[in-house]
């Protein structure tokens, strides 16, 4: 009688441990395949939020959800269009962008790199669209106050991040090769 209930349960979590590290190890395999496939990362991604979006109109509701996707995807493009190293807020001995004209060039390294801001929209619109299938989520607001909203923030911060840009003298896409002013004799 001392050992009922105690091993069985302790074999089957162990288990359940077992299968769910074969499984993240799966999903980890297939990430890291996915990694140079750019174009077809970001054309899922696409078609997920066109699913998503017809989730949306159909269902007529679920707003709050659309507003708070929204926030967070504000809140990943900062990352995704901001230096690693912000020289306004902490000067360093590494990398750091060029602030005249004279200055060596160095590559723009972001914040949040492309693999982790698609991977983070990607699961941002999986969440969304799995809490769409719950009435909990679908809290009666107005939405085109929410929208209104949401656009003036998008308007100030994005005005704030490329003021920031011209400030810093960067750009955050790559745009062909870096070509020297130096020129032969």
């Amino acid at each position: 009688m001392e050992g009922v209930g105690g091993d069985g349960s302790s074999a089957a979590a162990a288990a359940l441990n077992q299968r769910r590290h074969e499984v993240s190890k799966l999903f980890q395999y297939y990430l890291d395949k996915s990694t140079p496939h750019a174009l077809y990362r970001w054309i899922g991604t696409a078609i997920l939020l066109f699913v998503f979006a017809l989730r949306i109109y159909y269902a007529q509701g679920f707003y709050i959800i659309v507003y708070g996707l929204g926030i967070y995807i504000l809140n990943l493009l900062i990352g995704f269009l901001s230096p690693l190293v912000d020289p306004e807020l902490e000067p360093s001995d590494g990398p750091m962008l060029p602030t005249k004209g004279s200055d060596e060039f160095k590559p723009f390294i972001r914040r949040l790199p492309e693999f982790k801001f698609w991977y983070a929209i990607t699961k941002a619109f999986c969440v969304a669209l799995f809490m769409t299938f719950f009435s909990a989520f679908d809290v009666p607001v107005f939405w085109p106050i929410l929208l209104c909203y949401w656009i003036v923030l998008f308007v100030l911060t994005m005005k704030r991040q490329i003021m920031h840009m011209i400030k810093y003298r960067y750009i955050p896409f790559s745009i062909g090769k870096q070509v020297s002013s130096f020129k032969y004799c």
